[in-house]
């Protein structure tokens, strides 16, 4: 029994995904002035961002290696970080809540509304509110929203 669970899981076959919650927020100011207030919301908070994927390029970098013709965004990060003191509390009320660290905030424009920027962060809820707060202020800070 446990090795047919062990091999589902791995083939994927036992669990299904599920659709993950994003709350969104779009600007008019250029991609890299947006990408610039996130990173200096980050690091005005006291935080590291500890990694930044270049999504966006690296979609376009393989486009054609992969045999596509469809430009998905004119430009796509994500900025990884953690909160040690946010971590810790949402941690202390649940530690399986380390299965969420670290915290993302992805900063994206697509060719179709371009010179539309958006940034977006996962919605948590319950014991992961205190991230969702954090998520939210840092956004907030940096887009200049009240």
């Amino acid at each position: 029994m446990f090795r047919t669970a062990l091999l589902l899981a791995a083939l994927g076959l036992g669990t299904t995904a599920s659709a993950q919650e994003f709350k969104t927020y779009t600007t008019n100011e250029p991609f890299e002035d947006v990408v610039f207030a996130v990173e200096s919301a980050i690091l005005s908070g006291g935080l590291v961002i500890d990694h930044v994927s270049r999504t966006g390029a690296m979609l376009e970098r393989t486009r054609a290696d992969l045999g596509s013709d469809k430009v998905l965004f004119l430009a796509a990060d994500v900025y990884e970080f953690c909160s040690a003191s946010v971590s810790r509390q949402v941690m202390e009320a649940d530690p399986l809540n380390f299965n969420f660290c670290p915290y993302a905030i992805r900063i994206y424009e697509q060719p179709e509304t371009a010179g539309t920027v958006t940034v977006s962060h996962q919605v948590y809820t319950g014991t992961m509110a205190p991230v969702a707060t954090m998520l939210e202020g840092i956004v907030k800070d940096a887009l200049g929203l009240d």
